[in-house]
């Protein structure tokens, strides 16, 4: 944000940046997405195995955005990234994207998931317009608290990221002590049969899921510009919120798989309700229904905070609507908040299940993912950002700014990130044809919409 609006304190500690990190990827994905990696792999082995390589990507992905986030403190997160390395238009597709695809659709998406399952918390029957009426109101709620201001959006964000941790951590725990594990002798034959194509083929599919879970750490950098000492917190914030999850989630998947078996789970949609019922019948099951309420909520709080500071940025650079890169009293973009929210409520009411909406979303998000990680290299060769270095007051002989993260194993812990990228893309594109050229279409309506701001309203 601008340096005029200095006053905005940055309130945002290591603590609250680590929550920020793992309430945006832990979603509802942790509770319904173990028995489509089960579908695909037929082991317990490789399930679990497909589980850590997914937080391997995700780990790569955490140490880039580290090391990008140490250097460009300003709020916008990849916006900024994307302009700063390539060009104005790119970082333009990718606000746009997020604005129209990728946050509103996938808010949408879990707003419904969340009226759902409060719905089967309290015993009543649901209609989808029901749903949708209830998961617009939770957007609603949850517009207001995070335009009240940062403080009120961040302790919010953080009730709900410990109370959904409770939550998963109940789960573990009574999986393993309570459940009887289930015998399952008949993977091994179902594996044995499948070459070694076929297992890489169906291990490849099984990441598209994962990926799926594990994403959303990117968004504390949207916020960099409130975090107190945002070049030491936000790459540590990184770091702890990815390998916690990593761990919740490797957690959370032996469960799975000890106590239904990898056969069970590829037929249970609700595998974690699943377990929850074997241990303690259905107050177990109304619990996980509640977990999954909690978590859900918990995302939708984490995307009010961090998204809209994209669209801030990319107003302050004269490509959006001029009452974007305005602040309310509370000094917090309160426009850009309720666009975010009057979108997503529009979309949770005239559209779609959750399934239809991962599918186009997912799409142009891996897209950018990788094209951030190439930043990485555009700011080396230049030796460092170019903006931080010219207003940094201490840098290093070689141009980089005091204190910068760097990549361990890079180029190729970079490299492995964007290879990870284009594979999921390509999967994505070959199963789902028409939702993701449903989302490209979406996309490339940028272009004409950047040159109409860049030409009319460009400082």
């Amino acid at each position: 944000m601008k340096q005029a609006d200095s006053d905005l304190a940055r309130r945002l500690g290591l603590f609250d940046a680590t929550m920020i990190v793992m309430g945006g990827i832990i979603g509802a994905g942790i509770f319904t997405n173990p028995y489509v990696v089960a579908q695909q792999v037929h082991t317990p082995l490789l399930i679990l195995g497909a589980w850590a390589v997914g937080g391997l990507i995700a780990l790569a992905g955490a140490f880039i955005y580290a090391e990008l986030s140490s250097q460009v403190t300003a709020s916008g997160g990849q916006y900024v990234y994307l302009r700063d390395a390539m060009h104005p238009l790119v970082a333009f597709l990718y606000g746009w994207s997020l604005l129209f695809v990728i946050q509103t659709g996938g808010m949408a998406a879990v707003a419904l998931i969340f009226a759902n399952h409060l719905f089967e918390l309290i015993g009543a029957r649901s209609s989808e317009f029901s749903a949708a009426l209830l998961g617009s109101a939770a957007l609603v709620l949850l517009t207001v608290i995070n335009c009240i201001g940062v403080r009120a959006g961040s302790v919010t964000q953080n009730i709900f990221m410990i109370l959904k941790l409770i939550a998963i951590a109940t789960l573990v725990i009574l999986g393993l002590l309570i459940a009887s594990p289930a015998h399952n002798p008949t993977t091994t034959s179902i594996s044995s049969t499948a070459t070694t194509w076929q297992s890489l083929i169906a291990f490849g599919a099984a990441l598209i899921p994962t990926q799926f879970a594990y994403g959303g750490w990117q968004t504390a950098c949207f916020v960099a510009g409130e975090v107190r000492e945002p070049r030491k917190n936000l790459p540590r914030g990184l770091l702890l919120g990815v390998i916690g999850v990593i761990i919740v989630y490797l957690s959370v998947n032996y469960v799975c798989v000890q106590v239904l078996g990898a056969d069970a789970l590829a037929q249970t949609k609700t595998p974690a309700t699943a377990v929850m019922r074997l241990a303690l019948g259905s107050k177990g099951a109304r619990f996980i229904a509640a977990g999954i309420a909690i978590s859900t909520i918990g995302f939708l709080s984490q995307s009010m905070l961090t998204a809209p500071r994209v669209y801030f940025a990319m107003a302050e650079d004269g490509l959006f609507f001029k009452q974007l890169a305005s602040v309310n009293r509370a000094r917090v973009p309160a426009f850009a908040i309720a666009l975010q929210g009057g979108l997503a409520i529009v979309i949770a009411l005239v559209a779609s299940r959750y399934e239809q909406s991962l599918n186009y979303v997912v799409s142009v998000d891996v897209i950018f993912f990788g094209l951030t990680a190439v930043c990485v290299f555009v700011f080396r060769r230049r030796g460092g950002a170019r903006r931080e270095v010219r207003e940094s007051k201490s840098t290093l002989p070689n141009g980089w700014v005091s204190g910068t993260f760097r990549i361990p194993g890079h180029p190729f812990t970079t490299l492995f990130f964007i290879a990870a990228c284009c594979v999921i893309t390509f999967s994505l594109l070959y199963k789902f044809p028409l939702n993701s050229g449903i989302s490209f279409g979406i996309m490339f309506l940028g272009v004409p919409a950047y040159f109409i701001w860049a030409r009319g309203y460009r400082r």
